[in-house]
């Protein structure tokens, strides 16, 4: 009898998934027709906007759902950008073989297991820190970065203070697609398989482990869950998260300088998590797309005081959204 009734619950479980599916499906249809609607400039802003949204979701993982404040991923962007710069403009070189070009998108693991690495590293500090001291830990790494990006002893491999200019990838297979379409249709890609991948990890097993560190960590050990691994791991993954951001944004941008990822770029980063909402997946397309394009709306609003329109917004936001906006959302839809 209890073999006979599990496919009468399982199908109705299937089915909400199903369900719960849907609004993703619908909202990533509609973001790949916009390749085909809108200019190059403004794919060219969408293909930012999705790539800090990928930076986003990566701190979301390590400060909504491990519960360790990080003000210094705007290092791993930068790391990742500087990975990807330095392997599309420098061939790969082997003593039997001719220089080989590597392509754009070789260069997107690379970037994930350097980063991946580093941030698995930083993560042994957060085991003793926590909290403010572990937020200034890490936002002395965002302010040490470009120093050590312009110093002469990477300057071989960064292009010290003038930096590295790379080319935007053509279509493959003669496309019928501008470099900018095709570009933001990889940078799509790319964000759909990260955005479901955090998205099955985060409310798995490993999820449920990392909530319980951030809420009750001596519960969680109690439990036999091991605390330095989940630590030291949710760092790993969210610094892979930001490299590849940082690797898809240099792609587009077409240029790296140590200039370009300033200690605001961790501002920005984190502004994104709490304006998109934090300890949740979708919240980073929303952050990514406030991060973008609330400076350029407040530019247009005024230019003698951008800073004091997007300050307002800012402020506007947090009042209205105090959970950010897709815990409002979630709220609506409670309602409803």
């Amino acid at each position: 009898m209890g073999q006979a009734t599990l496919p009468a619950v399982a199908a109705p479980r299937a089915a909400a998934r199903g369900f719960a599916l849907l609004p993703a499906l619908v909202i990533l249809v509609a973001a790949a027709a916009l390749t085909f609607v809108c200019s190059n400039y403004w794919l060219f802003q969408l293909t930012l906007v999705v790539a800090f949204a990928i930076a986003v979701l990566g701190l979301n993982i390590v400060t909504g759902y491990s519960g360790q404040i990080s003000l210094g991923h705007g290092a791993f962007y930068a790391i990742g950008a500087y990975v990807t710069a330095i392997l599309m403009s420098n061939p790969l070189t082997l003593p039997w073989l001719d220089p080989i070009e590597v392509p754009y998108w070789a260069t997107l693991p690379v970037s994930a297991v350097v980063c991946g690495c580093l941030g698995f590293l930083l993560g042994f500090p957060a085991l003793r820190l926590g909290g403010l001291y572990l937020a200034l830990t890490t936002f002395a790494l965002a302010v040490a970065t470009p120093q050590l990006l312009k110093s002469d002893l990477l300057g071989d491999w960064t292009g010290g203070v003038q930096g590295l200019t790379i080319l935007k990838p053509d279509p493959p297979g003669g496309l019928p697609l501008s470099a900018d379409q095709w570009l933001y249709l990889f940078t799509l890609a790319v964000a759909a398989v990260l955005f479901v991948a955090a998205r099955n990890l985060l409310r798995g097993r490993i999820g449920r482990a990392l909530v319980a560190v951030r809420d009750h960590p001596l519960a969680a050990e109690a439990m036999g869950v091991d605390i330095a691994l989940m630590k030291t791991g949710a760092f790993a993954v969210s610094a892979i998260y930001t490299g590849v951001a940082g690797s898809l944004g240099a792609i587009a941008i077409q240029f790296v300088a140590p200039d370009s990822f300033p200690v605001l770029l961790s501002i920005e980063l984190f502004v994104g998590l709490v304006v998109g909402g934090v300890a949740t997946v979708e919240g980073a397309i929303f952050g990514g797309v406030f991060v973008v394009l609330i400076p350029q709306i407040a530019e247009k609003i005024s230019k003698a005081a951008p800073g004091a329109i997007y300050g307002g917004i800012l402020i506007a936001v947090m009042y209205l959204m105090p959970f950010g906006i897709a815990g409002a959302l979630r709220r609506l839809r409670r309602r409803a």
